[in-house]
């Protein structure tokens, strides 16, 4: 895990928070006293991913002036600033510079948390041989994120848009790991995983692992106030792969917990 990097999605404009957060990037909204950013590089640092790359864009030196190089949380951060918004793909694609000589590094929306085991998530992968492997997990609520359709070896068949659907579904969490040949098949300029990316890869085997754990995605209002709620339950969540390597029960045995 030392030598892999997570580039750390944190550029959105953030507009379905501008009624509570006017002029605060999304990653920087305070959970509790401190950024959510903060949650995200907690629980990547315990599970000893420690090489960072932020992409930014919006308000970027407010990102960059309160977490610097990284070394006052134990970790290291580099900054791929877009100067025009690229979309979720293009944002990565822009990074590629900072990700030479990985053969694959993880990828992580920077408004959403998901207790997830990031090791697992890379042994999978690696062992599954697709360029794409994400973290999903089972919500009620599935219509307002969208679908994950899987097959019974786990391989991804179809990702189907948002609807009204209220029943138990899975969800994409937002949390990849990208083997370092997907870059190239990313188009220059802005380009949307969800939308031009990830449904070109289906024929090549996309791998979908499921998470139980907690879930949030602070984007909108609601759940924005939400997570205020549950800051102490955020941030022990966010230890526990970390408490699983020093022999508590492992992650995949913990009863789910939803945020939704």
């Amino acid at each position: 895990m030392a030598n892999t990097k997570a580039v750390l999605l944190v550029g959105g404009l953030g507009t379905r928070l501008r009624s509570v957060l006017p002029s605060t990037p999304k990653p920087m909204a305070k959970v509790g006293k401190r950024p959510f950013l903060q949650l995200l590089i907690h629980q990547l640092r315990s599970q000893g991913i420690r090489r960072l790359v932020l992409s930014t864009g919006y308000l970027a030196d407010e990102i960059a002036n309160d977490f610097g190089d990284g070394s006052s949380f134990g970790v290291s951060i580099e900054y791929s600033k877009e100067d025009s918004p690229l979309g979720t793909a293009g944002a990565i694609k822009h990074a590629a510079p900072f990700l030479h000589g990985l053969d694959h590094f993880f990828v992580a929306n920077g408004d959403s948390f998901m207790q997830a085991d990031f090791r697992q998530l890379l042994e999978v992968h690696c062992q599954a041989g697709v360029l794409l492997t994400l973290a999903v997990t089972r919500v009620r609520n599935q219509g307002r994120y969208g679908t994950v359709s899987t097959l019974e070896n786990g391989l991804v068949s179809a990702f189907l848009e948002k609807t009204v659907n209220q029943e138990l579904g899975l969800i994409n969490t937002g949390i990849y790991v990208f083997d370092h040949q997907l870059l190239s098949m990313i188009p220059d300029g802005p380009s949307s995983l969800e939308k031009d990316v990830f449904p070109a890869l289906l024929p090549r085997g996309v791998r979908a692992v499921e998470q139980s754990g907690l879930f949030i995605d602070i984007g909108i209002p609601e759940d924005y106030a939400r997570a205020q709620e549950m800051v102490d339950v955020l941030y022990r969540a966010a230890s526990e792969a970390r408490d699983r390597d020093k022999g508590n029960t492992p992650l995949e045995n913990r009863p789910a917990i939803r945020a939704d």
